[in-house]
């Protein structure tokens, strides 16, 4: 593990950009960008694509360790260059963000409430591979429905239990169990996913480390404890389908919790802008969202 990385990660002021699209959720990310799916033809093209876009992003003079503190990429992107350096070493080397990896498979079919992780067999061949590419952390998503104490539970042992295998390969851990902003129960839900977080967090030993990525919660400030546990590294938000400024505005009431948005980051940004518009346009972007993160 990278040191200086890690106390960037744990002290310094700034948000965590999510650029991470996978296969399933890039052809929404490119219409959003303007870019049809009638526009080119087969995944290779699309990856290409948006490689591109983010590659737009990354290099933008705005885009910057002065408001961002880490990037969390797609293993595509992972291993496509940008101005001929891995997208990793392109971001740390010439922009001191930390980068981060992507992992999970998707999500299994709803059951008891939630959609776990889908099995992941080949994550130690990856882990492996995001070692030799500079990579200092992983993330991986799980999505809480309902407050089912017993699926939350399930949610909470498969994260730990990943993310103790992602430790023990020298990597960082992002647990991410969002719980669905549109879910009726959301904050009986955050409760006991609380509970079961600080639980598990608990029975860590004292080198173990990891990051959290959750939902915005219901209740402000509602996350202090998990923020506070020392073996919680950073807890950041999701924006979880809310506008930036909705995002933005609901993160200002719960102190110490930072973005980590991905929508809402791009919010605004096309294909079709000028260089100027499109500097411009991210700029705003994250000077908002980095504003909303340091209440």
């Amino acid at each position: 593990m990278n040191k200086e990385q890690f106390d960037i990660m744990k002290n310094r002021k700034g948000f965590i950009a999510a650029l991470d699209q996978s296969g399933g959720s890039t052809p929404k990310a490119l219409a959003l960008y303007g870019i049809q799916e009638d526009s080119y033809n087969g995944e290779e093209e699309m990856f290409t694509l948006v490689h591109e876009m983010r590659s737009r992003i990354i290099t933008s003079p705005a885009f910057s360790s002065e408001h961002i503190l880490g990037a969390i990429l797609f293993e595509q992107t992972m291993d496509r260059k940008i101005d001929d350096l891995y997208t990793a070493d392109y971001l740390w080397e010439k922009k001191r963000i930390v980068p981060f990896l992507k992992v999970d498979k998707g999500l299994d079919a709803e059951a008891d409430g939630v959609q776990l992780m889908k099995p992941n067999p080949d994550l130690d061949t990856l882990l492996a591979h995001a070692n030799e590419r500079h990579i200092f952390g992983t993330k991986m998503r799980s999505v809480i429905k309902s407050a089912n104490r017993e699926g939350i539970k399930k949610v909470v042992a498969q994260q730990f239990e990943v993310g103790k295998q992602i430790i023990a390969a020298g990597l960082i851990p992002i647990i991410e169990p969002e719980v669905d902003i549109h879910s009726a129960d959301k904050a009986e839900s955050e409760t006991i996913l609380k509970e079961e977080l600080l639980l598990a967090l608990d029975g860590l030993l004292a080198d173990q480390f990891v990051m959290l990525k959750l939902s915005i919660p219901t209740v402000d400030d509602f996350y202090k404890e998990l923020i506070a546990h020392l073996q919680v590294v950073r807890v950041v938000a999701l924006s979880g389908g809310y506008s930036r400024e909705e995002a933005n505005e609901k993160l200002t009431h719960n102190p110490g919790l930072i973005a980590s948005f991905s929508r809402a980051l791009s919010e605004g940004l096309s294909a079709g802008l000028s260089d100027d518009e499109f500097r411009n346009t991210l700029a705003e972007s994250i000077q908002s969202i980095y504003d909303a993160s340091m209440v």
